[in-house]
């Protein structure tokens, strides 16, 4: 998919469904970012051996016992959101709905993104430092291969998207 039309149809629409203090530059750019890292906006679900469905599902590879799912749905911090996110998609507020309903609806997979953004401690990243963007992504997402050779280059696009670069 195109990062101007997953910026328009999906992260616009989803920060719309979020507390103000959620959105703006910062979020946006790690959210662009770490999608073109996990999926590059092509995969809603794990790619493994012969095609295979991994047990990663959406742009933002959530996978069911984790952060993205399991995570954002039992922190004191995003339940409630949680809650009202799974109202408002009409999905049942339970980890394996979740986790399936994630895989298609992109705009509910992007909201539970930003609300595993946000059980992190650490404030988001400056909008041009890279660097701290790649430390937040491996903190939070804790990939299980990263490839840090293609994050700058992800970082550079979503800047250049927002006119930040």
């Amino acid at each position: 998919m195109e990062l101007d039309k997953v910026f328009h149809d999906i992260i616009i629409p989803a920060m719309a469904e979020l507390p103000v203090a959620m959105t703006g530059d910062k979020a946006t750019i790690q959210l662009l970012t770490t999608g073109l890292q996990e999926s590059k906006f092509i995969y809603r679900y794990q790619v493994i051996g012969g095609g295979k469905k991994g047990p990663a599902r959406s742009f933002w590879q959530g996978e069911q016992g984790g952060g993205m799912v399991t995570g954002v749905l039992n922190h004191k911090a995003t339940r409630a959101l949680v809650l009202k996110l799974c109202e408002s998609h009409g999905v049942e507020p339970e980890p394996h709905a979740i986790w399936l309903a994630i895989e298609n609806d992109d705009i509910l997979a992007c909201a539970l993104a930003r609300l595993l953004l946000w059980t992190d401690p650490y404030p988001l990243p400056d909008v041009n430092d890279w660097a701290s963007a790649w430390d937040t992504y491996m903190r939070v997402w804790r990939p299980g291969k990263p490839h840090p050779e293609t994050w700058p280059g992800y970082h550079r696009a979503a800047r250049e998207l927002l006119g930040l670069a």
